[in-house]
């Protein structure tokens, strides 16, 4: 029904180059088009991966159905819901059952698929960690199915019945051969990719009809539990799986963050030392007056304020802090003064107005 991995291995053959020279495109369609194969390429070869990895999972088929067993028993003990009863329920409705079996078959990846270019073409921001938790949630799939267990359909001792078989519906052939492996039940990849498909709609949409993809998982963990695929536990493990792959790229990100901002940081530290090495000292250009002692009218004393004030030098004019020609102190004319900035009160007083007997501005003598 769905591509075998040799096919989906032939269509990432093909869309890799199409990726690499859509790329080199300068305009902005040939991006779009680059990036839409190359992210298709990724998808097609997880499923291949996928594909291959349930055919190599029959080459150890013991002790699977003792595993089935096994995991029956547990549910028991915890006083799960049982299996067969929900699937003798639904039995008795053949039509329910028919569109069960074909829910089961078909729906998965068709839903998966959707999410995937919805989220591309409209959620592009999204489109990044849900991929990488797919592949994550996938890969960690595959490594424990290797260790087969034995579906619930394959234990009629147990009062189950291959739902499937009885209205020629299975997508299985004889017991290690068909579509896909027949002891791959834990974990269920069908519940770990519908549960990914209901988290990333309720995360990237804000559309209040986006609560209706949650029926997606709900009818997937129905389907795959009265059709007597999976037992109540292997969607429990899946949904831990997605969970912990989702924490994982989580915390990736936050790493890779914290990594770019460092080296941000480290290659900003030599700019700032070289401007700090080439950058001009200042020049000295004001000398400090301070006035003899006892002369409180002396320029630049300010009560409560500082005794000091800064005169700025005047090329071509006489220093220091004694009148010059023509009323001058330290090479400013009495009307050049500059204002006087203290700690306590500012003051801007006029030099005319403080010019003492002696020819001292504000001398007060």
């Amino acid at each position: 029904m769905w591509l075998a991995w040799e096919a989906a291995l032939c269509l990432v053959l093909g869309l890799v180059p199409v990726a690499v020279l859509a790329r080199r495109g300068r305009h902005r369609a040939w991006a779009t088009v680059g990036a839409a194969a190359s992210e298709s390429a990724l998808v097609l070869a997880l499923y291949a991966v996928w594909q291959l990895a349930n055919r190599l999972s029959l080459l150890q088929v013991d002790g699977a159905l003792d595993r089935g067993r096994a995991i029956w028993r547990l549910q028991r003990q915890l006083h799960f819901p049982s299996e067969a009863h929900l699937e003798a329920l639904v039995l008795e409705h053949p039509l329910l059952m028919q569109a069960a079996n074909i829910f089961y078959a078909s729906a998965h990846v068709p839903a998966l698929l959707a999410m995937l270019v919805w989220l591309f073409f409209r959620h592009r921001d999204h489109f990044g960690w849900v991929r990488n938790s797919l592949a994550l949630t996938t890969g960690a799939c595959l490594v424990i199915q290797f260790v087969p267990v034995a579906p619930p359909r394959l234990l009629p001792e147990l009062g189950f019945i291959d739902a499937a078989v009885l209205y020629d519906q299975s997508v299985y052939g004889p017991m290690g051969t068909g579509l896909a492996a027949q002891l791959s039940a834990m974990p269920s990849v069908h519940v770990a990719w519908a549960l990914l498909v209901g988290v990333a709609a309720m995360r990237a949409s804000t559309s209040r009809w986006r609560w209706w993809v949650l029926a997606h998982p709900v009818l997937t963990v129905a389907a795959v539990v009265v059709t007597a695929n999976h037992w109540w536990l292997d969607g429990i493990v899946a949904g831990v799986l997605l969970a912990l792959s989702m924490a994982v790229h989580s915390t990736g990100e936050r790493l890779l963050q914290r990594g770019r901002g460092r080296s941000e940081s480290a290659g900003d530290q030599p700019d700032q030392h070289h401007q700090a090495e080439t950058a001009p000292e200042p020049v000295d250009a004001v000398d400090q007056f301070e006035p003899p002692p006892g002369e409180e009218g002396a320029v630049g004393h300010q009560p409560g304020g500082l005794g000091r004030v800064a005169l700025r030098q005047q090329p071509g004019r006489g220093g220091g802090d004694h009148p010059g020609e023509d009323g001058q102190v330290g090479g400013l004319t009495e009307h050049e003064l500059p204002v006087v900035i203290a700690e306590g009160p500012v003051e801007e007083r006029s030099a005319a107005g403080h010019r003492g007997r002696s020819g001292r501005v504000g001398s007060g003598r």
